[in-house]
């Protein structure tokens, strides 16, 4: 068969040929044939289509030996997650809910005697600090404090919830309302009533002088997949549905995505994402740009794609994503926004990205642009 299918291209090649030039060999031999294939292949040299073309591809075969390269690579890296164990959960004393056996106005001593020192401490949206908790992102819990150190906000996306009716991570929705009968519909700062549970991927309860939000996963049959718990007082004293823009804000947000991304990846078994320092200020820059120019998309007014702006700030890489979101007061609501869409989902549960940066900017009223980038090098 080998031999066959030689014999056949053979064949092929000689047929294109007389084709080309039987005319001329007809007319006036062998030499002329010649003459012409030579000035024939000259022509096709100089061709300034062909040249682009012959540079296309090579530029294209050697990303595609850097992909082959590297997806060996991939696979004998070691992307296993570590083991940790899981603590036992016991029924609030105090309050409907606890996280990790931590309830609202617990002291900041009881905390780090049990989950230790925090991982991170980053400006919220509330003016205090989110203190992230967690083992290799396992076990992950986000606290607020007051200036006594009294627990203020508490959230988690894994499975520490623990209540009083049995409501905790993977808990249908239909049971929670069940138990916990209507959630609100709004919340009144000042004169104004703030609408919210109005896409159903939510519900939010005041228990115990506590905002009591509950996230549903709307692709794992609407169950429980998160929840935040803030304080009524710590809520009224945010004035406004988004809080004052700064920097400070800004990078809170971006290393709070960072961090619930990877807790996200750790609830489902993923390797964990590096920060890559390059793409923040390309993320940046389309958020801000976003921002200043009035529009959302991953093209930019200029038609440059999210690869595109990678490519110009010279940034390498075989594989890249890019996530937006904008209309969140927080980083938990964006990121449990982009949880429920199943593209942006696939982006944060990508099993081959390796980095991740996040670049945030804030309009004229202070609403906060979210640019996600994910790559693998």
């Amino acid at each position: 068969m080998p031999k066959l299918r030689s014999i056949l291209f053979l064949l092929l090649i000689a047929g294109l040929v007389w084709f080309r030039y039987g005319d001329d060999y007809q007319q006036s031999g062998v030499g002329n044939v010649w003459q012409e294939m030579r000035s024939d292949v000259q022509t096709v040299k100089n061709s300034p289509i062909v040249s682009n073309a012959m540079e296309t591809a090579r530029v294209e075969l050697k990303r595609l030996y850097r992909q082959i390269r590297g997806f060996a690579e991939d696979h004998t890296e070691n992307t296993k997650l570590p083991q940790v164990e899981s603590p036992k959960l016991d029924q609030p004393e105090e309050q409907t809910f606890s996280i990790h056996n931590i309830e609202i106005m617990d002291t900041k001593s009881t905390v780090e005697s049990q989950l230790g020192d925090a991982n991170r401490s980053t400006l919220n949206e509330y003016g205090v600090e989110w203190h992230t908790y967690h083992e290799q992102y396992r076990n992950f819990v986000m606290v607020a404090y007051n200036d006594d150190n009294h627990v203020i906000g508490l959230f988690t996306n894994q499975d520490l919830i623990s209540s009083t009716n049995d409501i905790s991570l993977g808990t249908e929705k239909s049971v929670v309302n069940q138990q916990l009968g209507e959630p609100l519909t709004a919340i009144k700062k000042g004169f104004v009533n703030y609408q919210i549970n109005d896409n159903q991927e939510q519900d939010t309860y005041l228990l115990e002088d506590n905002y009591v939000t509950i996230f549903y996963d709307v692709h794992q049959n609407n169950t429980v997949a998160a929840i935040q718990i803030i304080t009524k007082n710590l809520e009224n004293k945010k004035k406004e549905y988004f809080a004052s823009a700064s920097d400070g804000l800004a990078e809170g947000l971006e290393y709070q995505l960072f961090d619930l991304t990877n807790a996200a990846r750790a609830k489902f078994e993923k390797p964990l994402l590096d920060w890559h320092e390059p793409s923040r200020t390309t993320a940046q820059e389309h958020s801000q740009d976003m921002a200043d120019e009035n529009y959302f998309g991953h093209t930019n007014l200029e038609g440059q794609s999210p690869f595109d702006r990678l490519e110009n700030d010279n940034i390498d890489f075989r594989m890249a994503g890019e996530n937006l979101a904008t209309g969140q007061p927080s980083s938990i609501f964006a990121h449990q926004g982009l949880m429920n869409s199943k593209g942006h989902r696939d982006n944060i549960l990508h099993n081959d990205f390796r980095l991740m940066s996040v670049g945030v900017a804030f309009n004229q009223q202070a609403q906060p642009f979210y640019t996600e980038a994910y790559l693998t090098k």
